[in-house]
């Protein structure tokens, strides 16, 4: 048994840091998302902010849009030129997707500095890109309604998802790069 330990020794760390980091990452998540459910249809502040900016770059693109809370459950509707495009719900604000980056970057860290440059570095780009997806979601939704599942259920998921794959494929790179040069 000792011996099989050994030898797996790096997998099971990275398995119990990934797993320990998710974790944490999501409980202190969930713990903030339940303020805002205690409160009847009042959408978290993150997911607040996402829908705002996403419908002030949608103005930067020259169509009217803007967000309204919805009074029924806790989501922002996203109207562009007064259609009703979309809904942002939690799942809309790529926090959950930051933790899952998060927890892989942390169960392959190496130096702190490094890793909380990177941490930072990659949920802000992940933030940024959940915006632009969400605008060119929102527009293209807009202007093609009969392409919805296509746009929302697969082209636009791939959009994010391969954008952190992108992003753990490079944090594995500069790691291995530096192991190379010791």
């Amino acid at each position: 048994m000792r011996t099989l330990f050994r030898k797996y020794k790096k997998v099971l760390q990275f398995i119990v840091l990934f797993l320990g980091s998710y974790v944490v990452l999501s409980m202190l998540y969930w713990g903030y998302l339940n303020i805002y459910m205690e409160t009847e249809f009042t959408t978290d502040p993150a997911t607040r902010l996402v829908a705002k900016q996403s419908s002030a770059v949608i103005r930067g693109f020259g169509y009217e849009a803007e967000v309204i809370p919805n009074s029924s459950e806790p989501t922002m509707r996203l109207m562009v030129e007064k259609n009703y495009v979309a809904r942002i719900v939690e799942g809309c604000n790529a926090i959950s997707i930051i933790i899952l980056f998060m927890a892989f970057v942390i169960a392959f860290s190496e130096s702190w500095k490094k890793t909380l440059l990177f941490l930072f570095a990659g949920a802000v780009l992940i933030y940024g890109v959940n915006v632009v997806r969400i605008v060119i979601l929102a527009i293209a939704l807009y202007e093609f309604p009969e392409q919805k599942e296509l746009l929302h259920g697969v082209v636009f998921p791939g959009l994010i998802y391969g954008m952190v794959f992108l992003l753990w494929m490079v944090w594995v790179r500069m790691l291995s790069v530096k192991r190379r040069h010791e």
